[in-house]
């Protein structure tokens, strides 16, 4: 999953209390080197498998988060608007975390611990997390009793198969894509092939992939087995769509939700207020709450501005949070390190790692793309979050969040030289013949943007490119450079684990068969050995053999294609009003989990 845009597991991400200490880069920040230790534990955590429930644990409600009560209105300060609502559409973080709130899936996380650390996969509007007996090729759910959309009808199987097949169709080009390849059995993007109208020209899937022999019975059937199934159908991209509601692109702005809240206005670029959908049951819910009334959701608040606020803790900012704003750089140090505002504050180490994407139709020397590798700096993207407590500096494209991360690999001398090689990178520009050479760099347009932007153009003007800076749109930003016809040669990205497992890393970055307007190869790579290689992975089932395949696929990549360049991994720190209760950083989600949060 992108991150905010970033992608993470449920829709997608993850940041732990302190900071890991940024090898070489003693200007990126605090000295936070008490805190490695923790850091390295809240990593190697969410290495971990998240086992599948059963139907007692499936069973709703969700448990009562300690001390809340219902009531009240909560402000929420976010930096970017919302650019996609339809669940089909949503593969970014902040877009993931309102989410939580809207949309239900036949499965989902749930929290089995206060403190978001522990999960498992539950059935949401299923039964359970889904049966199969043949080792994932036939996977089984039965639907709850009692399951409404919020305009009162009832969610059946004829909804799930809707929701499934309308994927296929051209314009939903944003979302996931994995199921919708393992029912066509095909990577890439030929899955469009087997309904390439989705279902709205009347035609259906086949009962042999796709069965549902009565209102509350799904089957799927895949050709080969897919045992990660229950932790596809958790990702928002895949929660239900209402059939008689659907309005295709429109449902993009306005769609019919299915979780605790529903939205009663949006006004894109400034506001949006979410109250209770009334036809929300908690019984049929073991994953959320409906503690607050309403969430008055203000749009353009930069991490300064909601920090600022939120410390200030006087009138609504007292009852102010943020799903998805961090703490300004300028003051998370002092933060971190305020005993008076622990109780108001959450950390946590994310699963996304920051790479500064390489056009490859653009930029074909592969000289050049390695003189823009020793050239960048990465001193300044650091610094712009907040240094050491906001990030690592990366070697690689898999996190430390991740089975298969590998500390010691840096082949662009990162951990040691965070500012760069520009002297390195001159002598690549001049034997390739191009020095001067114009470098398009696509930048989004927020405060840090503007900052490490500039800082990394000066780095790589050293090296001899003449940098012009273009600035995206925060709230489009993704949509923007996912064009494949974009005017863009660099231009950075963060990447979050779907679920844990490199499997929903490198395929959908790094597979050339995917690349399309909306999908997430956005480097453009595509490389037969590459490509071969993710299909040999994809096919292994131990996962210490599948996740050393993996690593070594992030390794060519990073070294011998140099279509990317690792940047770094990320943390975060988030703040809220001293009258929010329930606050606590999940992992899942890679920030708070807005379904525990009360009014005190």
């Amino acid at each position: 999953m992108s991150r905010g845009g970033r992608h993470a597991y449920a829709t997608l991400s993850v940041l732990a209390a302190g900071a890991l200490v940024l090898t070489g880069c003693s200007k990126g920040g605090s000295d936070a080197g008490d805190n490695k230790k923790q850091d390295q534990q809240n990593a190697k955590r969410q290495q971990s498998s998240i086992k599948f429930g059963n139907a007692s644990d499936s069973t709703g409600p969700a448990a009562a988060v300690p001390g809340a009560k219902s009531g009240g209105t909560m402000e929420v300060l976010q930096r970017d608007s919302y650019a996609h609502l339809d669940p089909a559409q949503i593969y970014v973080s902040d877009e993931g975390s309102l989410a939580t709130l809207l949309h239900r899936g036949l499965t989902g996380y749930k929290a089995t611990t206060d403190d978001g650390k522990a999960h498992e996969v539950v059935g949401d509007l299923a039964t359970d997390s889904g049966t199969t007996t043949d080792g994932g090729k036939t996977w089984k759910y039965t639907l709850k009793d009692g399951i409404k959309f919020a305009d009162g009808s009832a969610i059946t199987s004829a909804d799930i198969r809707h929701t499934l097949e309308r994927q296929f169709a051209t314009f939903i080009n944003q979302g996931p894509t994995y199921i919708q390849q393992w029912l066509a059995d095909t990577s890439g993007a030929d899955y469009r092939k087997l309904l390439p109208d989705g279902s709205f020209k009347g035609k259906h899937l086949p009962d042999s992939i796709l069965e549902t022999p009565d209102a509350k019975t799904i089957v799927f059937h895949f050709k080969k087995a897919h045992p990660d199934l229950p932790y596809a159908l958790a990702m928002a991209g895949y929660a239900v769509v209402s059939e008689k509601g659907d309005t295709k692109e429109k449902y993009d702005k306005a769609p019919v939700t299915s979780g605790p809240y529903k939205i009663q206005s949006f006004k894109s670029g400034k506001s949006m207020v979410l109250v209770k959908n009334t036809n929300w049951d908690p019984k049929t819910d073991p994953i959320r709450h409906q503690y607050v009334d309403q969430f008055n959701i203000t749009f353009n608040q930069q991490y300064e501005t909601s920090t600022k606020a939120l410390l200030a803790d006087t009138g609504a900012d007292q009852t102010g949070v943020s799903f998805n704003n961090q703490v300004d750089a300028g003051n998370l140090s002092n933060v971190l390190r305020d005993a008076k505002l622990k109780s108001r504050t959450v950390s946590g180490y994310q699963p996304y790692v920051g790479q500064m994407n390489i056009n490859m139709d653009h930029i074909k020397d592969i000289k050049i793309r390695q003189a823009i590798a020793y050239a960048l700096p990465i001193t300044p993207f650091v610094r712009a979050y907040g240094g050491n407590d906001a990030m690592e500096v990366a070697g690689g494209l898999i996190s430390p969040t991740v089975s298969g991360y590998d500390a010691s690999f840096d082949p662009w001398g990162k951990k040691k030289k965070p500012a760069g090689d520009p002297e390195k990178a001159k002598a690549l520009l001049k034997e390739a013949g191009k020095l001067n050479m114009k470098l398009t760099f696509g930048y989004i347009n927020t405060p840090e943007g503007q900052q490490y932007s500039t800082a990394m153009a000066a780095g790589l003007k050293k090296a001899g490119f003449n940098v012009q800076r273009q600035e995206i749109p925060a709230e489009t930003y993704y949509d923007q450079i996912s064009k494949v016809k974009n005017n863009y040669d660099i231009y950075h990205t963060a990447w979050g684990a779907d679920w844990p497992s490199s499997s929903t890393v490198i395929p959908p970055l790094y597979d050339g068969r995917v690349i399309a307007d909306g999908a997430q190869n956005y480097s453009h790579v595509n490389d037969s050995k590459v490509n071969a290689d993710i299909d040999a992975a994809n096919a292994l089932t131990d996962p210490v053999k599948s996740a050393a395949a993996w690593e070594k696929i992030d390794q060519y990549l990073v070294k011998d294609i140099v279509n990317v360049v690792p940047t770094a991994y990320y943390k975060q720190t988030q703040i809220a009003g001293s009258k929010v209760g329930g606050l606590v950083y999940d992992d899942v989600i890679g920030g708070i989990d807005p379904r525990r949060l009360f009014v005190k």
